[in-house]
C-alpha cells in the first residue's frame, strides 16, 4: 500500500492521478503547509527539502520524494505510461515540466495570486513566461495528440495539474486550442477527476 503525504497543489494532484490511474491502493496523509508540518523533525526524514509531495510504499518500505522521481518509480512499478519506446521523449517533458513549467508557474501564482501589487517587476516578469509556456506547449500539442508523443504519458499526469489552475494565470487558456484540447481531453479522464478531488471531493476542475 501507498502512502501519499502531499498538500492540494498541483505537485500533489500529479500524484493522486498517477495512483488513480494505475489502481493502486493508497491512503493520503495531509501535510499542513500553512502550519509548517513540512519542517517537522519526523517529516524531514523521508523529505530532505521539506517539499510536498513523498510517497512512502509500505510493501518494500521504501520512501520517494520529488515528485518527477515519485511517478517514474510508479510507472516502473505499474509498467504504465511509461513506453519504452517513448522513454526518451518523455523523460524530456518530465524534466521541462519540473525545471520550468512548475517553477515558473509557481512563482506567477506568488506574485499573480497570492501577493499581487507587491512586486511590478515580479508580476510582470512570470506573467510574460508563463504566457510563453502556454505558447511553447500550444506549439508542442499542434504536433503531437500528447506532450511526448501519440501515448499519453506521467509527462501529461505531471503538467495538466499546472495548467488546471489556468483561471489563476489570466492568460486565456482558450486562445491556445491545441493546449485547450489536450487539457480538456485529459480533464474528462475518470480517474483524473477522482485523483483532482483526492483532498476535496466536492472540487471542480476549471474549464477555458
Amino acid at each position: 500500500m501507498i502512502e501519499l503525504f502531499a498538500a492540494d497543489t498541483p505537485n500533489g494532484k500529479k500524484i493522486s492521478i498517477m495512483l488513480e490511474e494505475i489502481n493502486f491502493e493508497y491512503k493520503v496523509t495531509k501535510v499542513n503547509l500553512l502550519e509548517g508540518e513540512q519542517f517537522n523533525p519526523e517529516f524531514r526524514k523521508i523529505s530532505p527539502f521539506s517539499k510536498i509531495p513523498v510517497i512512502v510504499d509500505h510493501g518494500n518500505k521504501e520512501a520517494i520524494f520529488e515528485s518527477g522521481a515519485i511517478l517514474i518509480y510508479l510507472a516502473e512499478k505499474s509498467n504504465k505510461f511509461y513506453e519504452i519506446e517513448d522513454r526518451l521523449k518523455i523523460n524530456q517533458w518530465l524534466m521541462a515540466q519540473m525545471g520550468y513549467v512548475g517553477p515558473i508557474i509557481g512563482q506567477h501564482h506568488q506574485f499573480h495570486h497570492y501577493n499581487p501589487g507587491k512586486s511590478k517587476f515580479g508580476e510582470e516578469r512570470y506573467f510574460k513566461i508563463t504566457k510563453s509556456i502556454y505558447k511553447d506547449l500550444d506549439e508542442r500539442l499542434e504536433q503531437s495528440n500528447y506532450l511526448a508523443g501519440e501515448n499519453y504519458s506521467i509527462a501529461d499526469i505531471a503538467t495538466w495539474p499546472w495548467i488546471a489552475r489556468h483561471e489563476w494565470h489570466d492568460v486565456g487558456l482558450k486562445n491556445y486550442k491545441n493546449l485547450t484540447r489536450w487539457y480538456l481531453e485529459i480533464a474528462e479522464r475518470e480517474k483524473v477527476v477522482k485523483g483532482y478531488c483526492f483532498m476535496d471531493k466536492e472540487a471542480k476542475i476549471s474549464l477555458p
